[in-house]
């Protein structure tokens, strides 16, 4: 048999042990990493779209004084979906996503370490979508805005289900992202490839390990805030009813506890983007490797010190101020000495401006603009003034936007042939780069300046006498032109996918290992176990990557590794496809829904739960030679 004959016998017998079922109890029954961040990806793009109308529609309200295309009952409504939408539902899960999707092919491996697991993510993250985006449909829709702050959120002063709805959508998307960051660490510490120890590992493998670290220490706090939330309201249990012996003040704590390593929950991974598009355009190792993984795992420590600067006009002690002052300005020295070694390694390389290089320049730019009005806000006398104003609406925009949305199109951008196959359009993607960043810049700068000028947020109207109107018609325009820009960059997309020129396995002359695999990857990623000698494998060994044998053809396998050193251990059974994930998703959706409506559906929902796990879990004998 010749080498080559070989070699599509080898593929084939993958394929038989790694493919999905056909139809739709494949489509059901899936655990492969990539058709799950797909289907993320593909759920938060539409949420985004959603969430962007919602956007708009503020935004036209607010053009010219005195509109009255929205009332206030639903310019409260849509607030409240525009934040919560992007904040729990397309910010963290996206990112969730590109890990569940790249972080094997990186380790050149065939899957997660639990993929069930990741199946089980996305259902309950779909769940998410639905107990918010339903009850929309339905005509109930929160409206507290997306922190929903005690006593306004509490049984007194918000009848109905309105408040329950919004904190149950919490709980379900963190329990989604909670299952997801554990298969993520698991996976990066234990699955990593021979030769891939610690002091090798990609940048974006080191922001996906940090960024799930900090998602398993912040959201338990949140989902305990959101459920003392429903004690609340249900069984009058008055945590955070002053009257009782309760504090309000306690549910800030706990939000914002969660809620700033939030913004770099979101903005770490875009630290791997950057990176690693940096590094392949520039044509060079990334400028100080080890001082950047420091200054990462720095801003997720940090993180953690100074919630409170989002609680400066609640009347603190002045001494806990001036400390969370000190910490929310120590926070921008790791950033900004990332800021410096990309901007070292485009200088000292042969740097190419593709579409992809494009968007990390302007998010460099743009964030470091949201990063000074950081710094400035960081004050608390000035944030005193400002907090309430469109000053922040600016910066909180600039940052997550500038600083998370801009290299997440810049990613896409970059592995979208190595999804697809094929490229993007160049010409349009400098196109759709252009509105958007523009369009932005021009919708969200004079906020700034509206925020100084006392323009309050959460207003939906405004008289004319204020002077606001100008700058608000300026700031709609900029929103509408981004918004082009957005159809623009998804009718790019859209249509690369059948007409874009074919892309080869390399096509950026990439570094790291998931530039090894096909494009698109086949449902096992890699025939064989790629071994790493450096930072940058693919251009240490550019004419052939060293490959080590072992693991097996007709059983799902997956090589286990040890932490530090990344030596080989033992070889993993991998589970195959199953209902399960998905009627677990279900079971705890029964409780979690009933739960707002009864206490009792904790006791009842408990039983499908135990049900559904235990036939998850319940060991299955295999056959010899079948598939395990």
């Amino acid at each position: 048999m010749t080498d080559e004959a070989a070699s599509e016998a080898r593929a084939a017998r993958l394929h038989a042990t790694w493919d999905d079922a056909p139809g739709l109890w494949g489509f059901l029954t899936t655990i492969d990493h990539k058709r799950i961040a797909a289907r993320y990806i593909f759920t938060a793009v539409a949420l985004l779209f959603l969430a962007g109308v919602l956007a708009l529609d503020m935004r036209l309200q607010l053009s010219q004084p005195n509109m009255g295309r929205m009332e206030p009952q639903a310019y409260n409504e849509a607030f409240t979906l525009h934040g919560s939408t992007m904040l729990f539902l397309v910010s963290v899960p996206v990112m969730e996503a590109m890990g569940l999707w790249l972080v094997p092919l990186m380790l050149g491996q065939r899957n997660m370490a639990f993929p069930r697991l990741a199946a089980f993510s996305y259902w309950m993250y779909l769940g998410g979508v639905l107990m918010l985006w339903v009850p929309h449909a339905l005509g109930i829709t929160p409206d507290l805005g997306w922190f929903e702050y005690p006593p306004l959120s509490g049984p007194g002063y918000s009848p109905g289900h309105r408040a329950d709805i919004w904190a149950q959508m919490i709980t379900f998307t963190e329990v989604a992202a909670l299952a997801a960051s554990v298969n993520v660490v698991a996976t990066i510490l234990k699955m990593r490839p021979p030769g891939m120890t610690l002091a090798r590992m990609p940048l974006f493998l080191w922001a996906m390990l940090i960024a799930s670290l900090m998602t398993i220490f912040a959201l338990p706090s949140v989902m305990l805030v959101t459920s003392m939330l429903i004690a609340d309201r249900m069984v009058s249990t008055h945590f955070f009813v002053p009257a009782s012996g309760g504090d309000a003040l306690l549910f800030q704590h706990l939000f914002w506890f969660f809620g700033h390593p939030e913004v770099y929950i979101i903005f770490v991974p875009a630290i791997g983007f950057v990176s690693a598009i940096v590094e392949t355009f520039s044509r060079r190792t990334l400028f100080g490797h080890v001082p950047m993984v420091l200054s990462v795992i720095a801003i997720s420590v940090l993180a953690f010190g100074l919630w409170v600067h989002h609680m400066f006009a609640v009347g603190l002690p002045r001494l806990g101020n001036d400390f969370y002052t000190a910490a929310s300005m120590a926070i921008a020295l790791p950033a900004g000495m990332q800021i410096f070694c990309w901007i070292a390694t485009i200088w000292s390389g042969r740097p190419r401006f593709a579409t992809p290089m494009l968007w990390v320049l302007g998010f460099i730019s743009t964030f470091v603009i949201g990063g000074l009005s950081g710094v400035m806000t960081a004050s608390a006398p000035l944030d005193l003034q400002l907090t309430d104003t469109y000053f922040v609406v600016a910066h909180f925009h600039y940052v997550l936007v500038g600083g998370a949305m801009f290299p997440l199109f810049g990613a896409f951008c970059y592995w979208y042939p190595k999804a697809t196959g094929r490229l993007m359009s160049e010409y349009w993607g400098k196109i759709s780069f252009a509105l958007i960043v523009g369009g932005f810049n021009l919708g969200f700068f004079p906020m700034h300046i509206l925020g100084l000028e006392g323009m309050p947020r959460r207003v939906y109207t405004y008289g004319p006498e204020m002077g606001w109107g100008m700058l608000n018609l300026v700031a709609t325009a900029g929103s509408v032109i981004a918004v082009g820009g957005g159809l623009v960059f998804v009718a790019n997309a859209y249509f690369s996918l059948r007409r874009g020129a074919l892309a080869g396995a390399d096509p950026w002359g990439g570094a790291s290992l998931e530039w090894a695999a096909p494009s698109p990857p086949p449902p096992y990623n890699f025939d064989h176990t790629p071994v790493v000698r450096s930072l940058t494998p693919l251009w240490t060994s550019p004419d052939a990557l060293p490959m080590m044998e072992g693991i097996g053809l007709d059983k799902r396998e997956v090589l286990v590794s040890s932490v530090v050193d990344a030596l080989p251990q033992y070889r993993q059974k991998s589970p195959a496809p199953s209902l399960w994930p998905i009627i677990s998703a279900l079971a705890v959706t029964i409780l979690f829904i009933g739960s707002i409506f009864t206490p009792w559906a904790l006791v009842w929902g408990a039983v499908p739960v135990g049900i559904a796990l235990t036939g998850w879990f319940w060991p299955k004998r295999s056959r010899r030679g079948a598939t395990p």
